[in-house]
């Protein structure tokens, strides 16, 4: 009993034990060998494994300098190959690589993410790295853009406005160059020339791929059209065209050819020809020139100095406009903070019912440092009066009037007697007497 339990836990123990799955990673490049300028050389990778595939593989973006690489399209096809007697599952992935210089291509080895069943966790495996050269076609100049392809047809089409071509008719011509085995995206423009006589008008063309019947692409197709409108009565040839190629099957240069539209146009007495700006002023002739006065160029001129000179001088305006503007305040308050902008104000306020006193005050204290009225260094009858105006402004209303029309009477000489003073500095030390004008009057006071 006890083996038994012993070989079942073994069975169950299989699964765990059991190797990762293998991956298998092919590359190969179709031609490898005799690759010309501008031909298609696919990059083929298979990616292999024993199991199954739970997502796709992710293949990274391959860039190599000097070509064109198309990366692989989003479908796939799908692989059972023998490897060393094992079967394996895959998928087949290409790379489109046009080369557009003669050089040596390296294909450097590609890392692709691979997610298959049975894999404890996704993998990563690497390709081998890949080169080959590219060489110009024979008949083609070093540098030339050359059209590879496996076959080329060229056709056109002529239209024309009318049955009987006249002036001011048009003619369109449409040429579609169609390359198997090319990319729609490569294939050359086919120049459609001017022609004299002929207006010419050319039109956007239209490039698209050439299906191959299962939802791939063989090739490409590009159509160039023009239009041509008839300008005046004559006979008219739009030239033959010519586009050479190098055959990737035989290995050789080839030329397409479609051959010249001729045709005759007449005249035609209705046409009125559409407007036109050169028409116009080659009619006008003279009459287009434009004759300015001397003086007028030079006051045009003198404007656009002085714009300039404005211009170039509004920053030291601005500057010089500010500091003009910081010197009128500045004297500004100078005047205001000024003994004689004080004593222009005491007329006023001695007029004023009741007659007040804050200018006088300022105004002495401005001119001679002094707090009070009788601090100031007067004559004694000068003081004498003022200190009678004093103890009046103070005191009883009858006797005020008086003293007021005195005090306005003395101001003149009050002003002339402080002027002859110096003005009094204060003392550095010290303070000042607390309310020494009280104490002057009681002092004075009969």
């Amino acid at each position: 009993m006890r083996r038994l339990m012993l070989v079942f836990c073994a069975l169950l123990a299989l699964p765990v034990l059991a190797e990762e799955p293998q991956v298998l990673v092919e590359t190969s490049l179709q031609p490898a060998e005799g690759v010309v300028v501008g031909g298609t050389v696919r990059l083929q990778v298979d990616v292999l494994v024993d199991t199954w595939f739970l997502q796709a593989p992710q293949l990274p973006i391959l860039e190599l300098p000097g070509a064109v690489v198309t990366p692989p399209a989003s479908d796939s096809l799908n692989l059972t190959v023998t490897r060393q007697g094992k079967t394996f599952f895959g998928l087949r992935f290409s790379y489109l690589i046009i080369p557009q210089q003669v050089q040596t291509y390296s294909i450097p080895a590609l890392t692709i993410a691979v997610n298959p069943g049975q894999a404890s966790a996704p993998m990563k495996v690497q390709s081998t790295a890949q080169a080959f050269s590219a060489r110009q076609p024979s008949g083609f100049a070093a540098g030339q853009a050359v059209l590879v392809a496996q076959a080329v047809r060229l056709s056109q089409q002529v239209r024309y406005s009318s049955t009987a071509s006249k002036v001011g008719d048009t003619v369109t011509r449409e040429v579609t160059l169609q390359a198997d085995g090319a990319q729609s995206m490569l294939l050359p423009k086919t120049v459609l020339g001017d022609v004299d006589g002929l207006k010419r008008y050319a039109q956007t063309p239209r490039i698209s791929p050439l299906s191959d019947g299962r939802g791939g692409s063989s090739g490409g197709q590009r159509i160039d059209s023009a239009s041509y409108r008839i300008e005046h009565a004559g006979h008219f040839n739009l030239p033959a065209l010519q586009v050479r190629w190098w055959d990737s099957t035989a290995n050789e240069a080839r030329t397409a050819n479609l051959p010249a539209i001729s045709f005759e146009a007449s005249a035609n007495v209705d046409y009125r020809p559409p407007f036109s700006i050169t028409a116009d002023l080659q009619a006008l002739g003279q009459r287009t020139r434009v004759h300015l006065a001397r003086h007028w160029l030079m006051l045009a001129g003198g404007l656009i100095a002085l714009g300039l000179l404005a211009w170039l001088g509004r920053p030291l305006y601005q500057r010089l406009r500010s500091a003009w503007q910081r010197r009128r305040a500045q004297r500004q308050a100078r005047w205001l903070a000024s003994a004689e902008y004080a004593w222009q104000q005491v007329p006023g306020q001695l007029d004023a019912r009741p007659a007040e006193l804050t200018a006088l005050y300022l105004w002495a204290r401005r001119k001679q440092q002094a707090l009070g009225l009788l601090e100031l260094p007067l004559p004694a009858p000068l003081a004498k009066r003022l200190l009678g105006f004093l103890n009046a402004r103070y005191g009883r209303e009858a006797v005020q009037e008086p003293a007021l029309q005195q005090c306005k009477q003395s101001l003149p000489e009050l002003r002339q007697g402080i002027d002859q003073v110096q003005p009094q500095r204060p003392q550095a030390h010290g303070l000042r007497p607390l309310n020494p004008n009280s104490t002057t009057i009681r002092e004075d006071r009969p």
